[in-house]
């Protein structure tokens, strides 16, 4: 552990990746603070930068990972809601600024992946067993049962409620952090480290069961269960992770079908999502509610939306129109990546966005990089309920890892080339 600590590099170099690593490090924290190590980052890099590298700004990869934030950016050209859809464009500029820095930095990211990975998912097991030891703190100073824990009280948003971070983005941490240690575990050969990357494992899992995100739980189904085993050499290494992965997700599965509060999460409020009015009062209206809305909306305008800023002010219009009062006062969004781009730019936006995704799948695939894989799956999977790029926590997310992997490894504008020759690991 401390060889692979130790950075061998220039000074430049050196400073490159320590604020890579602060910002891993800060990222499931306060934004500020992340917002911080980015902008540190962003003044080192031009600092440095010079002709040869300023080059590498204006490049196809380049634009097709920053094409999300052009998309917003092509949609105030005939948007109603301009100091909205200016605020989204600010908020999303991380989109845009990663691939370039990332880019244009002189550090070698594909010689220190692993250790920026690493840090990543050490992060979020701290982060981890800092939450289960605040609970567990709440609960011996009130005298309440240990049994309290798996109670609505300390799950999901409850649960993140001490990092103030909404429990979904948390999750996706998380989720990505598992398919890190799984994929380090099987290439590590001493023992001791196998073990605590296992223990981070069980951590991390029992942490993604406590923040009960449904999306993030199916992704990571998909991940472990389907994606790992075929990714693995045939033999006794995809036996083995078979096994590993039925007995990682069999845990979680059995405290859903066995804890009240986790069945209720995970179970009834997915039913009564899917369903055109809500089963009690005490929940708001169902996603699919809302998202009948937002299809309305989308009959009107297919093509080319209703331009950046506009889906909260319009979904409000309809929400009250369809009396979905709870909605209409908390200002709810979609909750879907892919309605959200049809309102704001239509099929137009909607096809760049599917296209990236498609791209990045295609050249994780044909690397056989499963990390990477295990991220798009989530950010495919996650957008079905969520509007990650209205958030920061999400925004960053899908910026800085996308940037980081595909430029870490074999570049996304020659999937075509991968697909046509073995893949080079």
């Amino acid at each position: 552990m401390t060889t692979e600590a130790r950075i061998q590099d220039s000074i430049e170099n050196k400073i490159s990746f320590y604020h890579l690593a602060c910002f891993l490090i800060l990222l499931p924290f306060d934004r500020f603070f992340s917002q911080l190590a980015l902008m540190s980052l962003i003044v080192h890099t031009l600092i440095h930068i010079n002709r040869k590298r300023s080059q590498k700004i204006f490049n196809p990869q380049n634009l097709l990972l920053c094409s999300a934030f052009l998309i917003s950016a092509i949609g105030m050209f005939w948007t109603h809601d301009t100091a909205q859809g200016f605020k989204d464009l600010m908020r999303q500029l991380a989109i845009l600024l990663f691939p370039i820095v990332l880019s244009t930095s002189g550090i070698d990211l594909q010689r220190y992946r692993k250790k920026l990975l690493l840090v990543f998912a050490f992060t979020c097991v701290f982060t981890i067993i800092y939450l289960y030891v605040d609970a567990l703190r709440i609960i011996l100073y009130y005298g309440l049962p240990l049994t309290s824990l798996f109670s609505r009280f300390f799950i999901n948003h409850n649960f993140s409620s001490p990092i103030d971070m909404h429990a979904t983005y948390m999750a996706m941490y998380v989720a990505l952090s598992i398919s890190i240690f799984i994929f380090y575990i099987f290439q590590e050969k001493r023992k001791t480290i196998k073990n605590f990357y296992g223990i981070s494992i069980l951590i991390l899992s029992a942490g993604l069961l406590q923040l009960a995100s449904k999306a993030v739980f199916i992704a990571t189904f998909i991940v472990v269960l389907g994606l790992f085993p075929y990714f693995m050499p045939e033999g006794k290494k995809r036996i083995k992770l078979s096994m590993a992965a039925l007995l990682i997700l069999l845990i979680p599965l059995l405290a859903i079908t066995k804890i009240d509060s986790f069945k209720k999460r995970y179970v009834e409020t997915l039913k009564n999502d899917l369903v055109q009015t809500p089963g009690n009062t005490e929940i708001q209206e169902p996603r699919i509610a809302r998202w009948a809305c937002g299809w309305e909306l989308v009959r009107k305008s297919p093509v080319i939306g209703y331009g950046s800023g506009s889906e909260k002010r319009l979904l409000k219009e309809k929400y009250f129109e369809k009396k979905l009062y709870s909605s209409y006062l908390l200002e709810l969004n979609a909750h879907n990546q892919y309605l959200s781009f049809l309102i704001k730019t239509g099929a137009l936006g909607l096809f760049i966005f599917l296209s990236t995704l498609i791209a990045g799948f295609a050249s994780a695939w044909k690397q056989r990089n499963i990390i990477f894989i295990s991220f798009l799956t989530l950010i495919a999977v996650v957008s079905f309920s969520e509007n990650i790029l209205d958030v920061n926590k999400g925004i960053f997310f899908y910026a800085f890892f996308f940037s980081f992997f595909a430029l870490s490894g074999n570049p996304i504008m020659n999937f075509t080339r991968l697909i046509k020759r073995n893949p080079d690991h």
